[in-house]
């Protein structure tokens, strides 16, 4: 089995080759359950969440026995560890033969879940994004702030970057390393003017209260929301959900987890219907991506375990089965 790490999968991985990676995955599908939640009940602080998202590949649709995988994702969210420096997100992805169950790798989760998700994102934005978008705000200055906006500049014109959060030294942080890598990044000092300036506003955090504000986005603009992945977090007002054309990455995970999708649904705000589509329907045709040069588009991501099996599968093949 291969040890493979966190150094060895940013060797291997690129942008938007990952990216068309994940338009054949989503197009050609594979078995992946809805993730398992696991509350850890703790006497102090704020309780640990612990993931797990198998998949698997669609053996009996290809008609074969040969040649697939397995794949479950084992992670952590631990919100207590930004306060001592170290992620609030740590996992491993175990990947094993489907034929005979052998384990083939394990990859630092933690890198591949950034990877993936910042590239499902980017995926998104070439049926959402207006193709002329240069202007990218990333809300949230994490660890997948850097790879949104390296994934976003894969497949869109992005000539400026501006990041906001809470922290602002944080976002300085995070402009500096932008710009180490080439693109022109700043920080936002104000969260609603930068709003109403972005063409794509890509946010990752953790919170339960919205900070994506519809009224203040600016016509044409595409919303791309990855940070909540419990039905209590929000990061798009109501307002965001009333102006915007709603896809999502997958029906199931989203109307079932995703705060930004449930909380409006329950609501009334959003119906199931209007939902345009997901990411399986958007890669093989069968829904429409934008429409018109001024609409608002939302994307809403919690993520798949189809991501992780096909990049899981992609970082195995590159670097070798030795």
């Amino acid at each position: 089995m291969r040890m493979i790490l966190a150094a060895d999968v940013d060797r291997v991985l690129d942008f938007a080759p990952l990216v068309e990676t994940l338009r054949t995955a989503f197009r050609d599908g594979a078995v992946q359950p809805v993730r398992h939640h696991h509350t850890i009940e703790r006497p102090d602080g704020t309780n640990p969440t612990l993931l797990l998202m198998p998949a698997w590949s669609d053996l009996v649709r290809a008609g074969t026995s040969e040649g697939g995988h397995i794949g479950v994702k084992i992670v952590t969210v631990s919100p207590d560890n930004n306060a001592i420096g170290k992620p609030a997100v740590t996992g491993l992805y175990l990947l094993l033969d489907a034929k005979t169950g052998e384990p083939q790798a394990l990859i630092d989760g933690q890198r591949l879940t950034q990877w993936r998700t910042a590239c499902a994102s980017a995926l998104a934005a070439t049926y959402l994004a207006r193709e002329d978008a240069s202007k990218l705000l990333i809300v949230g200055a994490g660890a997948l702030s850097r790879f949104l906006a390296r994934a976003h500049s894969a497949v869109r014109p992005i000539a400026d970057i501006r990041i906001w959060n809470r922290t602002a030294a944080n976002a300085e942080a995070t402009a500096a390393d932008l710009k180490k890598s080439g693109l022109n990044a700043s920080v936002a000092h104000d969260l609603d003017e930068a709003l109403g300036w972005a063409d794509i506003v890509s946010a990752a955090t953790i919170s339960t209260e919205p900070l994506i504000k519809g009224a203040l986005l600016s016509p044409g603009a595409h919303v791309d929301l990855v940070g909540g992945f419990t039905p209590t977090m929000r990061e798009a007002d109501d307002d965001s959900i009333r102006r915007a054309r709603v896809y999502v990455d997958t029906r199931a995970g989203a109307t079932k987890e995703a705060g930004d999708i449930v909380q409006p649904l329950a609501s009334g705000v959003l119906a199931k219907d209007d939902i345009v589509a997901d990411l399986h329907e958007l890669a093989r045709g069968e829904k429409p991506g934008r429409g018109s040069p001024d609409e608002v588009t939302l994307f809403k991501s919690v993520g798949a375990a189809l991501e992780d099996l096909a990049a899981g599968i992609a970082v195995y093949e590159k670097i070798g089965r030795a």
